[in-house]
């Protein structure tokens, strides 16, 4: 949840801008994107090529539905929807579908003929956690936004990338559907939001560093019910949950000394939810531009400052795959709130091994609120740490 400008949609544009912007007059015939895996986050967020591109430079009125759709004029955008589910029989999972749309270039192409040519790619992630059985499973597409292989609506809520998809069932925004499905893994959510929307940061207006437009429009659904099924390897599972949506879109960049993000989103169980991302800088020390909330049970915000929030980590895990080291184990405490949670994956191995390797999980919560037991879940993203 968090993008690049927290999160990943800088990142993607970064690692495949070189060889996107030489693919974009073979756009005619060449419908789905392929680039070599494994690239690091923070060896590419330095890019500075954003002239001629919107900039984020201060608060601004929003307006719906136009802006759950596209914003194309400026360099990269997101959809992110990951959710905790539990089954019939009380085994936990978790989800992450997540769409990214970003521009290989701020000048329009060439008049042309041909239906195939855009100068808008899409990305998309999905995986699903099984907690019982200590499965994590990961995809990944993409495409150009051209002959209606992938795209997003501003005249309503519908965005998607060929069969993947997260679309309204009525004039509002919510409820929404959400589907997906590869090599026999599936998902098929019916997503209603119970708490209003959270603009994040400065009224939506969430910089990322002190320079001038590197910063995000960025807002949240931080408690939506969740029904529908999951598909796992031909056993289909009714389940029901909650569920957590992120937007934002910007054209910025990482600062020189930042190396990375740890974020969480956190649903409590008084009904009251956190987010938080942390910077990382090169020295491992957090960033001052470290920012976050905390949305009270009635839905109203409070704003969450680098020096409000204090995240110790108490164990770290080895991925088989990468042989990067990971935290596994918070503290994350918000004295000003009287809050001291514990959080712990549901399983250690959420490590997306896709263009670029990052982790991102499910979690669960322990701890305390103004001294009374209270527990939780949510979900935790972390980017830029190296193998040990």
């Amino acid at each position: 949840m968090f993008k690049v400008s927290t999160r990943l949609g800088l990142v993607i544009l970064v690692v495949l801008m070189g060889a996107l912007f030489s693919l974009v007059n073979l756009f005619q015939t060449s419908p789905v994107i392929q680039i070599e895996p494994q690239s690091l986050i923070n060896e590419v967020l330095s890019s500075e090529d954003v002239a001629k591109f919107a900039r984020v430079l201060a608060p601004r009125k929003f307006i719906f539905p136009e802006d759950h759709g596209p914003h194309p004029e400026y360099q990269v955008e997101w959809w992110y929807f990951t959710g905790s589910l539990q089954d019939q029989e009380q085994r936990d999972y978790g989800y992450e579908l997540t769409f990214f749309r970003f521009a290989l270039t701020p000048d329009e192409l060439p008049v042309s003929n041909s239906s195939w040519r855009s100068k808008q790619v899409y990305m998309a992630h999905f995986a699903v956690t099984d907690a019982a059985n200590k499965q994590f499973y990961v995809f990944e597409k993409f495409s150009r936004a051209a002959t209606g292989l992938a795209g997003a609506k501003s005249d309503q809520f519908h965005v998607w990338l060929h069969n993947w998809s997260a679309q309204n069932m009525g004039s509002n925004i919510f409820p929404v559907r959400i589907k997906a499905e590869a090599d026999n893994i599936a998902l098929d959510l019916v997503l209603e939001t119970k708490k209003p929307i959270v603009l994040q940061g400065d009224k939506g207006f969430s910089a990322k560093t002190s320079q001038p437009g590197n910063a995000s429009y960025y807002y949240s659904y931080t408690r939506i019910d969740t029904q529908g099924k999951l598909l796992i390897n031909d056993e289909t599972i009714p389940v029901i949950g909650s569920s957590w949506m992120d937007r934002e879109w910007s054209t910025s960049a990482l600062a020189k000394d930042q190396q990375g993000w740890d974020w969480f989103a956190l649903q409590l169980s008084d009904n009251s939810e956190v987010m938080f991302y942390q910077f990382r800088r090169k020295d491992q020390t957090p960033d001052l531009n470290s920012s976050g909330a905390f949305i009270s049970p009635d839905g109203s915000k409070s704003h969450l400052s680098h020096n409000d929030v204090v995240i110790t980590v108490l164990g770290d895990w080895q991925s088989s795959h990468s042989k990067v080291v990971y935290p596994n184990k918070w503290h994350l405490s918000i004295p000003r709130q009287k809050i001291e949670l514990d959080i712990v994956p549901i399983v250690n191995d959420q490590e997306l091994n896709v263009s670029y390797r990052y982790w991102e999980g499910a979690v669960k919560i322990t701890g305390s609120k103004a001294g009374r037991e209270i527990k939780g879940k949510g979900y935790v993203e972390l980017t830029g740490y190296r193998a040990g």
